[in-house]
């Protein structure tokens, strides 16, 4: 089951902010990284490779926790857990629209990173199914 994200914090993952995803390690230590996020309407979004580290935990354990902090108020945040799925299908395309949203480049490879990394390296898009979801107690 997803859980929808509420009303009243959803500009947190419409807008370019960025959000910490944490993921397991095999041995089932955390490991967090600074995202670029994106909401498909149904789950954030988050692009990754399988190369990259959280890319290898998502392999095994699909389970993580993203945060996302108001840079505005930062009282003001989203927290959100569950299931990752991996979506092979459009990655890079999803990751040029968020390159675009976060930076001034019209694309990732060859302008961000080496053009010639694109073809060592599996995108996928990973969508956050939320089991639960926390805000801060103030704007709720």
């Amino acid at each position: 089951m997803t859980l929808e994200i509420p009303a009243s914090h959803l500009d947190l993952v419409k807008r370019p902010i960025h959000g910490v995803l944490t993921t397991l390690m095999p041995d089932g230590q955390p490991q967090s990284s600074l995202v670029w996020c994106d909401y498909d309407g149904e789950c954030v979004c988050v692009n990754t490779t399988l190369e990259r580290q959280k890319g290898r935990n998502l392999q095994v354990n699909p389970r993580v926790s993203l945060l996302i902090v108001d840079p505005e108020d930062l009282s003001r945040y989203l927290s959100v857990r569950g299931d990752i799925e991996l979506v092979w299908e459009g990655a890079v395309e999803h990751l040029d629209q968020i390159t675009r949203a976060y930076t001034r480049y019209p694309q990732y490879y060859g302008y961000i990173y080496p053009l010639e990394q694109a073809v060592c390296e599996t995108r996928v898009i990973c969508r956050l199914h939320p089991k639960k979801i926390t805000l801060d107690a103030i704007h709720r």
